[in-house]
């Protein structure tokens, strides 16, 4: 089941600089919100606190009312976060399913000693990791690619291939930085069919730092804009496209909210 993640009163100030000011919502399980505003808004920022990369300078995060904020992202797999980024950070001269296998590894049983020594169930376990990455690119249409080098498939390619490796992770709550940009037309509408898969058939709950207000309108339950590191509106993507405010601070004229 999809995680509940609740965000309450998030501050983050670097050297005397507010980057994010009393940031806060919540997220029902199994539903998809948009984090959207302009450049310098926070979403990023916002991201790398919920996800441990940032430790904000005041608030609470809550997944599954549980709070995990200052957790390392390696202990918030372990609450069901997994991540992907705007500028995929694969290996590029290892296989795609090497790169895919990664995401996996939190899950593998034993320590250092039994790794080394080969111990029966830790290559079972290998063994079941692997089948279970080669049956997720396939389901991704990326089966074809097992084999090849990650620096021989494109951009596009690369940010499926860290979707893939995110999702190794068993998460219940994903969150997508940017995972349109640089997509083709048709890499983009795969991309929406995903998600609302991952929300539909895996029950997960997803949020998505995304720029394109098109896509967002037709992925996400409800929207979060942000402005200067405030929240300043919350709602469908319909009624942050007609507010007066959103239309000022991000989409510039009302024809752009179309």
């Amino acid at each position: 089941m999809g995680a509940r993640l609740t965000l309450d009163r998030i501050s983050l100030s670097f050297g005397g600089v507010h980057v994010l000011q009393d940031v806060g919502f919540d997220i029902e399980p199994g539903s998809i919100l948009g984090l959207v505003g302009p450049n310098g808004a926070g979403k990023t920022s916002l991201f790398n606190c919920i996800s441990g990369h940032y430790r904000p300078s005041s608030g609470s995060i809550l997944i599954d009312g549980v709070e995990v904020l200052g957790q390392s992202p390696a202990r918030l797999v372990h609450h069901g976060l997994a991540r992907t980024f705007q500028h995929p950070a694969l290996q590029l001269h290892a296989s795609v399913l090497d790169n895919v296998l990664l995401g996996g590894h939190t899950r593998l049983p034993g320590d250092a000693v039994s790794w080394a020594l080969r111990l029966p169930y830790t290559w079972r376990a290998e063994r079941a990791l692997r089948d279970e990455a080669v049956e997720l690119l396939e389901r991704q249409g990326l089966g074809w690619a097992a084999r090849l080098s990650a620096d021989e498939l494109s951009h596009g390619l690369h940010k499926s291939i860290e979707l893939c490796r995110a999702l190794m992770m068993h998460p219940s709550l994903l969150l997508l930085d940017e995972p349109a940009a640089g997509l083709s037309h048709g890499e983009v509408e795969q991309l929406i069919a995903t998600v609302r898969r991952l929300r539909d058939e895996d029950d997960m709950t997803i949020v998505v730092v995304e720029h394109n207000m098109s896509l967002i309108a037709r992925l996400t339950d409800r929207v979060v804009v942000l402005d200067h590191g405030r929240k300043l509106m919350e709602g469908t993507a319909a009624q942050a496209q007609a507010d007066p405010r959103v239309i000022e601070a991000y989409l510039g004229a009302p024809d752009a909210a179309a």
